[in-house]
């Protein structure tokens, strides 16, 4: 079994020296003086951009190998994980040497970089070639379904007891307390019952990475990523519930002071108190550079909020907004911008904003559902004089910033869970439903999709998984977190519009749920930054970086 490890360290090997190729010759068109130049970026988007894809996917290809590697190690790599490594890496291995799929009609091909001649040089290095041959092939990926379809599924194991207990827990959780009524939710447009969240709080879902000392489990990112997972298979907004309060939490713990860690983090922790995310306003989206909403110190220390937000998920039984404000009018971009923790009521449906000077009206959504999106205006909201996060002004976007490698790894945690989601259905669908006096599944192309959404949230997952590792061990990985959260949601986007084709008309049909996590998928690709952000977000970091390691 471990012959075909040894051929993937050896088809990474190739598949680096090409990327670094790309890599060389896009620098010398983006960065002639050593630094990227943002208007020759933006010129050469496309190539940017395809170049963020392909690194993407060559760090995909990495956590597969390690990850079958740790399988070996383990004594669990079997038939359906080898199936999965060689279907996965035939498949990105073609798309490298072939052409990279950024969107549904957006490819790059090696032509973008100048590089057709190493493409088709990577293609004939033996390890790849035997991958393009013998990897993805019809044989192979009806192997893989027939595995399937008895149940396995491809090692998921984490090498650690306690993340393993996580996720035993949180499937049996989700398995019983969200799967059985999300599709009733969703179809009704109504929240999470609050008797769901207090169950939820009681397992540690709000306090997964908050410190122990502070009422949180200490777990990590890992565990994290293992909660939304599992959460999000049975509906993503069950996932999404932490995300608030990760993304608080994390504001907090890294930059409140004693008395805000003190006050707030424990009712994080056990759920008393639900944090809503508040940072992005009407015309701006990603550009935070660009927010308006002010706030004006008052004789008595407190804030005056004044200015729009919106896209604000579960505003209105929220009882805190970490809230990014400007607060120093004079300063220009980042530097006047500082995060407030505005303590609010919580609303009800017959009054949802019973606070003075601050009024919300929702967003009708196709998809994720349940907390419900807002708009809000907000007139003199007052917030506290000890509500400036840290007690220090003009910080806000660099204590936010520090927030976003969590939040995207927790995005693409969600991201596998609603992959998997669409999976299950769609599996279950296809051996279900019979055409032509045979299961659909015994169709070579339902099993091919099928086959190909299950190594493909393999690969995702375990993107996500080292991305969620280097951030315990507290190294760097903006990059790695934007990797991951690029390409799971690509993922979860194709299980799902896969999903529905298996479905075919009854995919359409509102009764059945994969028309819900085709609607729930597609957000994927939008929030905690866009697939084109992204992408720009990951190339400009490459191609500076590799510029500040050859100053170095």
């Amino acid at each position: 079994m471990s012959e075909w490890i040894d051929e993937a360290h050896r088809a990474i090997a190739a598949a680096r020296r090409y990327c670094e190729t790309v890599r060389s010759g896009l620098a010398a068109k983006v960065a002639p003086m050593g630094v990227p130049d943002a208007g020759l970026l933006e010129r050469e988007q496309h190539a940017v951009h395809g170049y963020a894809w392909a690194a993407a996917s060559l760090a995909a290809l990495e956590a597969t190998a390690d990850w079958a590697a740790r399988a070996a190690a383990g004594g669990r790599f079997a038939q359906a994980e080898e199936l999965a490594l060689c279907i996965g890496f035939g498949e990105v291995l073609a798309q490298l040497v072939h052409g990279l799929p950024m969107s549904a009609s957006e490819i790059v091909r090696p032509a973008a970089f100048g590089c057709a001649d190493e493409a088709a040089a990577l293609a004939a290095e033996s390890a790849v070639a035997r991958f393009l041959a013998n990897g993805s092939t019809a044989e192979t990926r009806a192997a893989f379904v027939a595995l399937l379809a008895e149940g396995a599924r491809p090692d998921e194991a984490l090498g650690d007891e306690t993340l393993d207990l996580v996720r035993a827990q949180f499937r049996a959780f989700t398995a019983e307390q969200i799967t059985p009524f999300a599709h009733h939710w969703h179809l009704a447009d109504a929240l999470i019952p609050d008797a769901v969240i207090a169950e939820m709080a009681e397992l540690g879902v709000f306090g997964v990475c908050i410190p122990e000392e502070h009422g949180g489990l200490g777990l990590g990112k890992l565990a994290m990523a293992v909660v939304s997972e599992e959460l999000s298979r049975g509906w993503i907004c069950a996932g999404s519930l932490g995300t608030r309060s990760e993304i608080a939490g994390e504001l907090i713990t890294h930059n409140g002071t004693p008395e805000q860690k003190a006050h707030f983090l424990p009712r994080i922790a056990d759920g008393s108190c639900l944090p809503t995310a508040v940072f992005t306003e009407p015309d701006t989206g990603s550009d935070l550079a660009a927010v308006r909403t002010r706030a004006a110190r008052q004789a008595d220390g407190s804030w005056r909020v004044t200015g729009a937000k919106t896209w604000i998920t579960h505003a209105a039984r929220a009882d805190l907004m970490t809230m990014l404000v400007r607060t120093d009018q004079a300063s220009p971009g980042y530097a006047g911008l500082s995060m407030l923790l505005a303590e609010k009521t919580r609303g009800t449906e017959s009054d949802p904003f019973p606070d003075a000077g601050i009024d919300g009206s929702e967003i009708e959504v196709l998809g994720y559902r349940g907390m419900k999106e807002y708009a809000l205006g907000l007139d003199g909201f007052v917030v506290a004089a000890d509500g400036l996060l840290g007690g220090r002004e003009g910080q806000g976007f660099k204590q936010l910033m520090r927030t976003f490698e969590g939040a995207r790894i927790q995005t693409a945690a969600r991201a596998v869970g609603v992959a998997w989601n669409a999976f299950d259905l769609a599996l279950d669908y296809a051996m279900g439903r019979r055409q032509f006096g045979q299961p659909l599944s015994a169709f070579p192309r339902v099993s091919d999709k099928l086959a190909l959404m299950a190594a493909d949230i393999v690969m995702a997952r375990e993107l996500t998984y080292q991305a969620a590792r280097a951030k315990d061990r507290e190294a760097r990985c903006d990059i790695e977190a934007g990797m991951a959260k690029l390409l799971a949601a690509r993922t979860a986007w194709t299980a799902a519009d896969n999903g529905v084709q298996i479905h075919g008309g009854n995919g359409y049909a509102l009764e059945y749920p994969i028309s819900r996590v085709l609607c729930d998928a597609r957000i994927l690709n939008i929030f905690e930054g866009a697939a084109e952000i992204q992408a720009q977000v990951i190339g400009r970091g490459l191609l500076a970086a590799q510029s500040q390691a050859r100053a170095a």
